[in-house]
């Protein structure tokens, strides 16, 4: 199993942040607009060396997607700022019909998604996002892992043409990933290759792959690690190489079950290569108020969970 050091732990929304800073002094046409979270998103830097490039709107999220629309018709490339809840679920309609029906350039960039929103609870810690957003049609879905990736993709979305979901988190998590990474929309990123089984995770539980992978290491299983922060469009290169070589496949999501990485996969598997397939993600439920740290243990989002459903995997292998 390969080794991932790391000699610190960052905010994946620090990430987005940085980025932010930096395509604001490389391209001029950014601009930022936040729904009252300032702080919370790390836009802090932006504002204050852009002051007439960011545009504070206040609690009024609806009206952020508009005007992000809008601006687009200028040339001008808006990144809007909330919590991943406020950023989907109050304003589907508004990304529907004002950003992905009229292919708008707008970056929709969402903390605070997941368990890992923590205290703050059920109401705020949305599990249903990546699924809204994959369903629109011309919708690119990113999911990065760690700070670095997280700035790495904030700056390589201002390159793309069209609407974007960016979604990343809260909490402190292990910074794994090299901070000079070119990062590829689209394209998986083969971390540990193996022959027994394929893991495909997304976001904070690619950490908790790699401790998987060494747990596994330990039983004699032999994994093949891929990170899959696009989850559209889905590398199915990529993944089906894996899975010819392997015969079975689980993936890790802070994500319902229903409509997120697994579900892309397993539809995926479906149509070209069926197999033996597990998922390891919340099942059908609402969180509620913890730590961080506790709630992805009762949801069964970690290491222990991904080797217990690679175990199972196994066994329905041919």
């Amino acid at each position: 199993m390969k080794d991932f050091p790391y000699t610190e732990s960052k905010d994946t929304r620090s990430g987005f942040g940085a980025g932010l800073a930096e395509l604001g002094e490389t391209n001029p046409n950014v601009v930022a607009l936040c729904a009252d979270l300032t702080g919370s998103l790390k836009m802090d830097a932006f504002k204050k060396a852009h002051p007439d490039r960011f545009f504070q709107v206040g609690i009024a999220e609806a009206n952020m997607m508009g005007v992000a629309a809008g601006m687009t018709i200028g040339g001008k490339i808006p990144f809007t700022g909330t919590f991943a809840n406020f950023s989907t679920g109050r304003v589907y309609d508004q990304i529907r019909q004002s950003i992905a029906y009229s292919d708008k350039n707008v970056k929709i960039c969402a903390s605070h998604a997941g368990l890992t929103l923590g205290e703050d609870g059920a109401t705020h810690q949305i599990l249903e996002d990546l699924g809204m957003m994959k369903m629109l049609p011309g919708m690119t879905v990113i999911n990065p892992c760690d700070y670095n990736q997280t700035k790495a993709a904030t700056i390589a979305i201002a390159e793309h043409h069209g609407p974007v979901y960016l979604r990343f988190g809260r909490p402190v998590v292990p910074n794994f990933t090299p901070a000079d990474q070119k990062f590829e929309i689209g394209k998986a990123w083969v971390m540990n290759e193996g022959a027994d089984v394929s893991i495909f995770a997304t976001g904070h539980l690619v950490w908790k792959a790699v401790l998987a992978g060494k747990l596994l290491a330990e039983k004699g299983i032999n994994a093949e690690i891929i990170n899959i922060h696009t989850i559209k469009p889905l590398d199915a290169e990529a993944i089906l190489a894996s899975v010819r070589k392997t015969g079975c496949v689980v993936t890790a999501e802070e994500h319902q079950m229903n409509g997120g990485l697994g579900d892309s996969i397993a539809q995926l598997l479906a149509r070209e290569e069926p197999l033996p397939l597990e998922m390891v993600a919340v099942h059908d439920s609402f969180g509620e108020s913890g730590t961080p740290d506790q709630l992805m243990e009762k949801y069964n989002l970690n290491e222990a969970a991904i080797v217990k459903a690679v175990e199972a995997v196994m066994k329905r292998k041919k």
